[in-house]
């Protein structure tokens, strides 16, 4: 049977790439240096009350070093966040000339997961095929579960992206289960085994469960250490995109351009801030387990860039709540850097 090759978002992907490395600056990143400000610190504390949950925060603006932080090394859900670190161990691999962006992948009944949109209608159909380039469109940009797992296996798993973290020296960021695990042990659905995944599967077992038992499910996730990262890790690996470190200079600028096109969390990190602030981030949600948004931040007139982690745990509060509190909590940040950083010089 003809395979059906669908092509996504070809050309907004170039023309994203190109937009990132033009705008990118070359500066050496510093050594992390810790601010000790109590107005600052009080102010962080005052707005993470809000989310009534556990809240942790890291923000280092890249040419300075300069941190603010809260609860720095206390572990949080990542939740989608974790696909930065895939896209990572990914790129690595095709860097190595091991994949291509253009290595076409078959898609397979089994390969449907929940949480996929764009996807599910594709499944229907035998035959069809995308690219890796198309699945990391689609894994970045609108978090669809099934690309992520594709890309996960591609990437050689779980122990392959542990690996690379590794390497770069990053502590504290645990990468343990698929996205299907994750979703399946918050929602409370045993998994068959994988030959088993026929199309729809999954909404048949979702349909055994009971509120009682999601309810359960996820109270239980909420100490899971697996799958977890602290602020400092998440920032950590943020930072070593950004420099050159985690990847060459065209992958970095690859990968940062796709997070600019991130689709999700319009009221997180970028909800107070000025509407023209290029932000390249990766949002991440588990119910009220999850609230997180990461990324890199490009301030104004040369000012520089933030890396920036922002995670709310087990929150009461609605969903509106929780991300205005990452909102405030970042145009606090924000303007604590545009306006106490020392002017620096800057080189394309």
């Amino acid at each position: 049977m003809k395979s059906h090759i669908i092509k996504i978002s070809r050309v907004i992907f170039i023309a994203g790439l190109l937009g990132w490395s033009q705008s990118g600056f070359t500066q050496t990143v510093k050594p992390v240096e810790e601010m000790n400000n109590p107005r600052v610190e009080k102010e962080l504390e005052r707005i993470s009350k809000l989310a009534k949950g556990k809240v942790g925060i890291s923000a280092v603006h890249l040419e300075s070093g300069k941190r603010i932080s809260m609860n720095l090394y206390e572990k949080y859900p990542m939740a989608s966040t974790v696909k930065i670190a895939i896209a990572v161990q990914l790129l690595s691999k095709i860097e190595k000339g091991e994949l291509s962006l253009m290595t076409m992948v078959d898609l397979q009944p089994s390969d449907l997961h929940p949480g996929s949109g764009t996807l599910d209608v594709l499944f229907a159909k035998p035959g069809v095929q995308l690219s890796v380039q198309n699945l990391l469109e689609l894994m970045m940009t609108i978090s669809d579960n099934s690309a992520t797992d594709i890309l996960l296996r591609l990437a050689g798993g779980q122990k392959a992206v542990m690996e690379r973290l590794r390497i770069l020296g990053i502590d504290g960021m645990s990468v343990d289960r698929t996205i299907i695990q994750l979703i399946a042990d918050l929602e409370g659905v045993t998994l068959p085994s994988e030959n088993l995944w026929v199309h729809g599967f999954y909404d048949t077992l979702w349909k055994t469960t009971t509120p009682e038992s999601r309810l359960a499910a996820e109270m239980k996730l909420r100490t899971d250490p697996r799958d977890t990262s602290t602020p400092d890790a998440m920032v950590n690996l943020l930072t070593q995109i950004y420099n050159g470190k985690a990847l060459k200079p065209e992958s970095r600028d690859l990968l940062l351009a796709v997070m600019e096109r991130c689709k999700g969390g319009l009221a997180r990190l970028k909800g107070y801030l000025p509407a023209e602030t290029v932000v390249a981030h990766k949002t991440g949600s588990l119910n009220a387990t999850a609230t997180d948004d990461v990324g890199i931040i490009t301030l104004p007139d040369g000012a520089g860039h933030i890396a920036i982690a922002v995670f709310v745990a087990s929150s009461a509060q609605p969903l509106a709540e929780r991300e205005q509190t990452i909102a405030h909590l970042t145009r606090a940040v924000y303007d604590y850097f545009l306006f106490q950083t020392p002017e620096i010089t800057t080189s394309r």
